[in-house]
């Protein structure tokens, strides 16, 4: 068997994905770990359609694959499997590659996101605010439903009951909401002079920031937050650990 027959090949599916945490993370784990046959690349597509032909092209030694924006949700029609988490979530960000082949989909973000939050709740952490409805919102909502804690979604345009829009956010919503994430990409970079446009003034000691993104590590809605004396958290630590969750899941038998 040839070397390049051997080689241990995982990948992130996503548009535009020059930036990749995913790759720099598993290429430095790879080197520490000696496994000098691992190989992390990105499939940086523009159209989920792409995704077959990628598959195809390194089917011998793709072994697995994480997924970002925006084909989370995409994904799933590629699927052989899906974990009753990610089904729930209606988001898969983790692939596994069967020994026959197979895909089976799965979601550690639910993983990331509840881990790096447990430490920091009190107990007047009771609802939160969860600006964004994309593929990662979904995680943390169903965190929230899972940790008991109440939560509405906040968007440019809201639809049914547990939606609102930043318009409706005012003194009053603000505090009785003392968790706010950010799952909205506002604030990364290059373009971290952007915010999600909330009412910063009204928040308090009492309120918990907790911003998805990583990069930069402090965003201006984390450091909106702190100047008002909250509680602040980038996504750094739900990346690592996520990222971890997989490699799990890639070397269950």
């Amino acid at each position: 068997m040839t070397k390049k027959e051997n080689k241990h090949l995982y990948a992130l599916v996503g548009k535009n994905i020059s930036y990749s945490f995913s790759r720099g993370y598993f290429t430095e784990k790879f080197e520490k770990l000696n496994l000098n046959n691992h190989e992390y690349i990105n499939f940086d597509i523009q159209s989920i359609q792409e995704l077959s032909q990628k598959i195809k092209e390194n089917k011998k030694q793709l072994k697995g694959m994480n997924v970002t924006i925006p084909y989370k949700l995409e994904v799933f029609n590629f699927l052989d499997r899906i974990d009753k988490t990610a089904l729930k979530v209606g988001a898969v960000n983790t692939i596994k590659i069967t020994k026959k082949g197979r895909l089976k989909g799965y979601n550690t973000d639910v993983y990331g996101f509840q881990e790096s939050l447990k430490p920091l709740l009190k107990k007047h952490h009771k609802r939160a605010l969860i600006l964004g409805t994309g593929g990662a919102s979904k995680a943390v909502a169903y965190v929230f439903e899972s940790l008991g804690i109440k939560y509405k979604y906040v968007s440019r345009n809201p639809e049914g009951k547990k939606q609102i829009s930043y318009q409706d956010i005012d003194k009053e919503l603000i505090e009785s909401y003392f968790v706010i994430i950010n799952c909205t990409p506002l604030g990364t970079y290059p373009n971290t002079a952007q915010y999600p446009s909330i009412p910063y003034k009204f928040l308090s000691e009492k309120h918990l920031l907790y911003d998805l993104i990583y990069n930069p590590s402090e965003t201006t809605f984390l450091r909106k937050g702190k100047e008002q004396g909250s509680m602040v958290k980038n996504g750094l630590e739900m990346l690592e650990l996520q990222a971890e969750k997989a490699w799990e899941i890639w070397n269950e038998s």
